[in-house]
């Protein structure tokens, strides 16, 4: 049995949301909208949200269930949110599901370019909605942006497909997954050694993740804190697939700290009336209470360097989190 399975942790219900997430209790749904191109939401999705994961994942698998024999007539995605892990894609995902011309599908997360693709694409459609005219829909995986044959996939089912991508600063972020799994018994690693193990517990995975559409690794899903980061290596492969055009690459950091400028930047490049939300609330996982050390952050600040420099390269911007 894989290591990463030997401590499975538990998740608290209260407050959360119905993927998992914490929800500020005050959290409005009103939009102010600049055309009228809404309509009903699915009402099975409404009573579901605010259940606990072990409701809300049996609900949607009946869901999808229920969808199998109108899968041609459901639309498939019309853009991608593909990462990264624990950098702001959740929020995201709630401050576009709440726009009036975007259908959600029936949960966050689909992971059929990764974990799913053997079910093929009528159980991929059966979880978006039925096709209509002015209406977008969407998914939003993280595990996709490092997933060694998501782009492909993606680009031989939807080739038409805008792709966005959330990049955190990597040192915060590989920490950050870290107090995550850490807090959920997933890693009975601390940090450090958790990075000294890193290249080990990873080899051979993405070669057998490539070659095998049905295979499936905790290992590379879990225990990935530096090569997730990695953002230069991990867009060229999209960018192999999809034309720049095609795809939009943020700072989360931009996303936390000016949320209305940078959802309008997404709407503008998925050419969605423009609107204001009446609040941008970050929508986050709790993790541990425990912080990173100095050595741990110089050590992944001296690894990543070269790594955000090819990314400024690939995307003609300066270095990102420079100095941050």
């Amino acid at each position: 049995m894989d290591q990463a399975r030997i401590r499975p942790g538990t998740l608290p219900v209260e407050g959360l949301s119905v993927d998992g997430t914490s929800v500020p209790p005050t959290v409005s749904s009103k939009v102010t909208v600049s055309s009228n191109v809404g309509a009903e939401p699915d009402a099975t999705a409404e009573a579901s949200r605010g259940l606990p994961r072990s409701v809300r994942r049996p609900l949607a698998a009946f869901r999808v269930l229920m969808r199998r024999p109108t899968a041609r007539l459901r639309s498939s995605p019309d853009f991608l949110i593909v990462g990264a892990q624990r950098s702001g894609t959740t929020s995201l995902y709630h401050y576009l599901a709440k726009h009036p011309a975007v259908a959600p599908p029936v949960r966050k997360e689909i992971q059929y370019f990764s974990l799913n693709y053997p079910r093929g694409e009528a159980w991929y459609r059966t979880h978006f909605p039925v096709a209509s005219r002015g209406r977008v829909t969407f998914e939003a995986t993280p595990y996709y942006l490092f997933h060694p044959a998501a782009a492909r996939r993606a680009a031989d089912t939807v080739p038409d497909a805008k792709v966005i991508a959330l990049l955190r600063d990597p040192v915060t972020r590989a920490f950050s997954q870290w107090q995550h799994n850490a807090s959920r018994g997933f890693d009975p690693l601390g940090f450090e050694a958790a990075l000294d193990a890193e290249e080990g517990r990873l080899a051979g995975e993405e070669e057998r993740l490539e070659a095998d559409a049905g295979y499936r690794s905790d290992r590379h899903r879990l225990w990935s804190y530096t090569a997730r980061g990695e953002y230069a290596r991990l867009l060229e492969r999209w960018l192999a697939h999809y034309p720049i055009s095609q795809i939009l690459v943020l700072r989360s950091e931009d996303l936390y700290d000016q949320p209305e400028q940078t959802y309008g930047q997404v709407l503008a490049f998925l050419g969605l009336p423009p609107i204001q939300l009446d609040a941008y609330p970050r929508y986050t996982r709790g993790t541990s209470t425990t912080k990173m050390s100095d050595a741990a952050r110089q050590r992944l600040t001296t690894h990543f360097g070269p790594h955000n420099e090819r990314l400024a390269a690939l995307l003609g911007e300066r270095v990102w989190w420079e100095g941050e």
